[in-house]
């Protein structure tokens, strides 16, 4: 299980590796909604995303071994990216499969990072099945987007700063896709807050985590919409899931 010291050490693996980004409030939103909204601006990541921290903290565990062998990910966007900038910076070869559709940009961007991109398969569980054959045939070490532990407290180190940055908090609302971002922030706030709310957030056609915490067990959604690909996720994590439903509150 992913816990409160294993975020730390997260954040002590980060420490100027990837942009501690700021933490404020949005005068608009706040005034919209009436009360008081503040946000984590983690677009201003090297990849715009995220997605930067856990793929750091994964990569940095490797052994020489394994970074000489390369390593493997499969993303249609910003996972994608947060690997290629890396592994890049860290000598480790690197090789992403994105699915045939990914949009144009997003693969231009992950070329520009340095990894070398496949794509193959019609949807993101194609280009999975495929990474992890590819992985196994030439022994390279498989970089999962939000189901690790090492992943998993690279993002939960946003709730260490959100804590530091603003300890006022009563909520945190989160997106989910796979569930790796809730996972670890939920784990560390409620070790040190748990008063406060922890919400996930999906678009409704792409809700396999709530759909799976109403079920009581994993469920596999037979398809997911595009309003927003970056969490358009069929089969939440084995550990995700079962993090979420020990920290989510809602």
């Amino acid at each position: 299980t992913v816990g409160f010291a294993d975020i730390e050490a997260a954040a002590h693996t980060l420490a100027g590796q990837v942009v501690r980004t700021p933490c404020l409030r949005s005068e608009r939103l706040s005034e919209l909604l009436g009360c008081d909204i503040t946000l984590k601006f983690e677009t201003f990541q090297h990849s715009s995303s995220f997605k930067d921290r856990g793929a750091y903290v994964k990569l940095a565990s490797l052994s020489e071994e394994e970074r000489a062998r390369g390593v493997i990910a499969m993303s249609a966007g910003n996972h994608a990216q947060g690997v290629a900038y890396h592994a890049t910076r860290l000598g480790i070869p690197a090789t992403i499969v994105m699915p045939k559709l990914t949009p144009f940009v997003q693969v231009e961007k992950t070329t520009q990072f340095g990894a070398r991109v496949l794509l193959e398969g019609a949807s993101v569980d194609d280009a999975a099945d495929y990474a992890h054959r590819l992985a196994a045939e030439r022994n390279l070490t498989f970089i999962h987007p939000y189901d690790d532990p090492l992943i998993i407290a690279g993002q939960g180190t946003i709730g260490l700063e959100m804590l530091t940055d603003a300890p006022e908090l009563d909520a945190l609302l989160v997106p989910i896709g796979g569930g790796g971002l809730i996972s670890g922030v939920a784990a560390y706030v409620k070790a040190l807050r748990p008063e406060i709310r922890i919400i996930g957030v999906q678009t409704s056609d792409s809700d396999a985590m709530a759909r799976s915490l109403k079920a009581g067990r994993r469920i596999t959604l037979p398809d997911v919409g595009l309003f927003a690909d970056g969490t358009a996720v069929k089969t939440v994590g084995e550990e995700t899931f079962r993090m979420a439903k020990l920290y989510v509150d809602e």
